[in-house]
């Protein structure tokens, strides 16, 4: 055993020691125990089998673990992670969010490319899925339900046609790691839309528009957008802690364990929706800009 070498991984309170003897087979049970690792490491973040999961994250803290540990391709090693997790009846949807479109720039559904993080463009390029229509909101759904995502080409971002409603729909559940309501959430504006909220209104954005299979044409595609004019800053922290407080998220806050959270999408449209119902909004979903 003089040439094994000890790798301690550690990731939160979580401690694992992989002995390395360099050949082939000591790779493979390297990887057995990383996929045995990754099984528990979600574990307590609210995902079970057969989940529906729309999944906002921030995966840089794992990414750099992962490249620490001289783990090839990280963005495959948690996605495979989070298939495995969901199992054969579950279905991962990542948004695939570019805002290039607001800007009067070209957008393809061929190979205009996610802003959203390494792992949701890693699969975009490297998983079979689907991707839906929007040109500044689409998304990738990759597993049992994906065909249910087919053909969905919604004129605004977060209408009663988008993902959102969709996620709904199956009785999904919204997750996010490693990051904050307010760096994520953009279910709120689904919830917001759907009661028609007075801070808001719906904004026309056209351009260039290149779909799967190649063909180019102008059109135009609405986003309900806070009004600017009047002050409104989007401010869904405090709705957060609101689910926090109430038990509907489960899991961990982000930067704690493995720093996923996941919630209902049933139950947090309802809850949100109450706010705004009884006039609350302005405490918990967005505030206004005071001019000094």
């Amino acid at each position: 055993m003089g040439n094994t070498k000890i790798l301690e991984m550690r990731i939160g309170s979580r401690d694992l020691n992989l002995n390395f003897l360099g050949s082939l087979v000591l790779q493979l049970r390297y990887y057995s125990c990383m996929q045995g690792f990754f099984n528990n490491y979600w574990l307590g973040s609210g995902l079970t089998k057969g989940d529906t999961v729309l999944l906002h994250s921030s995966m840089r803290r794992l990414i750099k673990f992962l490249m620490d540990s001289d783990v090839s391709e990280p963005p495959k090693v948690i996605l495979d992670s989070l298939l495995e997790f969901i199992g054969d009846k579950g279905t991962l949807v990542l948004p695939l969010f570019n805002f290039d479109f607001t800007k009067n720039q070209f957008y393809s559904a061929i190979s205009t490319p996610s802003q959203m993080g390494a792992i949701t463009e890693y699969a975009r390029l490297n998983y079979v899925g689907v991707q839906t229509g929007h040109p500044v909101y689409p998304f990738y759904a990759v597993g049992h339900n994906q065909k249910e995502f087919a053909n969905v080409n919604n004129v605004s971002a977060y209408g009663i046609d988008s993902p959102f409603a969709k996620i709904v729909e199956l009785e999904g559940k919204i997750a996010a790691v490693d990051l904050p309501d307010s760096g994520c959430m953009t279910f709120y504006h689904y919830i917001e839309e759907m009661c028609q909220v007075p801070y808001r209104y719906y904004k026309d954005f056209s351009g260039s528009y290149q779909d799967i299979d190649g063909a180019i044409e102008l059109r135009t595609y609405k986003i309900y957008v806070r009004d600017l004019d009047a002050g409104v800053i989007t401010n869904v922290d405090r709705m957060g802690e609101i689910l926090w407080n109430e038990h509907l998220y489960s899991g961990n806050r982000p930067g704690i364990g493995h720093g996923m959270r996941t919630i209902d999408a049933n139950a947090m449209f309802l809850r949100t929706q109450k706010e705004i119902l009884e006039g609350r909004a302005i405490e918990t979903l967005y505030s206004i800009k005071t001019i000094a």
